[in-house]
């Protein structure tokens, strides 16, 4: 099928990260993905850049980092300077979005948006043409362990059908297992974060089943 699975780090046992990390090495995972959290546009805060220097030292795969702050222009070169390959940022909190991807391409990583479950398609619709990746919430950032939001398949299909105008990634992000991945695909989904569901047992046990 193609799938990319970038598994997510805030899920990881913190205690033992290096072996996470040189786990999910060898688990055909395509990325790390490192969420970042300022406490104030989501109510909770993570990762620091002592997770991104471990990630950066011990694993081999690109990071793909989704940065949940405000202002996030502020920090790209300094997310791009921690190893990341993917900077994702979300419209809702930068008055200047378009001029940002801009700058998080002049970089070097890969620009794209995060959309929130209740951010509709129509409010970045502009934005897509500048997207290299664009992150669907499917929760409301901020936790894991959270509900999948149904509502937003919707969106999902709207935006796997703009995909074959603007040629962007399109990646599904919240509660997502092996059974939800194979319906999203099927839409046109390419790519899944996962959290939860892929540190419970054996990491490549659940990519060999969704890929």
């Amino acid at each position: 099928m193609g799938l990319k699975i970038h598994p997510s780090v805030l899920c990881a046992d913190s205690g033992n990260l290096q072996k996470e990390v040189e786990t999910l090495n060898t688990s055909g995972a395509d990325s790390f993905h490192m969420d970042v959290m300022d406490g104030s546009f989501v109510p909770n805060f993570g990762l620091g850049a002592d997770i991104f220097n471990c990630v950066k030292k011990h694993g081999k795969l690109p990071v793909f980092t989704h940065l949940m702050i405000n202002e996030p222009a502020r920090y790209v070169e300094y997310f791009r300077e921690l190893g990341s390959d993917t900077i994702v940022v979300h419209p809702e909190a930068d008055r200047q979005c378009a001029a940002t991807l801009a700058r998080i391409k002049t970089v070097g990583a890969i620009p794209g948006i995060a959309i929130n479950p209740g951010t509709s398609v129509e409010t970045v619709k502009e934005l897509l043409p500048l997207c290299g990746m664009v992150l669907v919430m499917t929760v409301n950032p901020g936790f894991y362990g959270q509900e999948f939001l149904e509502f937003t398949v919707e969106k999902i299909k709207t935006l796997c059908e703009l995909r074959r105008t603007f040629g962007y990634s399109l990646c599904v992000d919240g509660n997502i297992n092996a059974e939800r991945a194979k319906r999203l695909s099927e839409y046109g989904v390419t790519d899944f974060v996962i959290g939860t569901a892929l540190f419970v047992g054996e990491p490549s046990a659940l990519i060999r089943e969704i890929t």
